[in-house]
């Protein structure tokens, strides 16, 4: 089985927090922790797995790809409906669950591509930039002399 850089840091992230809660707090804390960890590690590989089937055309319209999306979160629904009910630590399985997410944001920071110092680009003293909103992503309206 390949995993994904994300993936890999993923585990190592849930395997660090384990760790510390077991160091820190009960077995129970830490296995619930180390469970959510699992269900989130889960869930981004279905959800990374069906996003390129989706992108590489294997599959045809969004119709599949939506049922999947939508199968995938009854399923972890119901996987922490079940761990709950069975005794899961409910703060430690949302800690394991959220252990995705700094996660995909430190593994996007560090597979960026590379800045290209000949891009092209305004120069920055172009009178261009006064006539564009960069928060809006728009152009800025005249402003009449009456309003002022």
């Amino acid at each position: 089985m390949k995993f994904d850089p994300i993936e890999k840091l993923n585990l190592a992230i849930a395997a660090g927090g384990v760790s510390a809660s077991l160091a820190l707090s009960t077995p129970a804390f830490a296995s619930s922790l180390a469970l959510g960890a699992a269900f989130g590690a889960l869930n981004f590989r279905s959800l990374r797995t069906a996003s390129e089937r989706l992108f590489s055309g294997e599959l045809a319209g969004s119709g599949p790809w939506v049922a999947l999306f939508g199968l995938r979160f009854v399923l972890l629904a119901a996987a922490i409906g079940f761990s709950l009910h069975a005794g899961a630590h409910p703060v430690a399985l949302v800690l394991g669950l959220s252990a995705i997410v700094p996660a995909a944001v430190i593994g996007a920071w560090t597979m960026r591509p590379a800045v290209d110092p000949d891009a092209p680009a305004l120069d920055p003293e172009d009178p261009e930039w006064d006539l564009w909103n960069a928060w809006r992503a728009s152009e800025i309206d005249p402003v009449d002399e009456d309003e002022q």
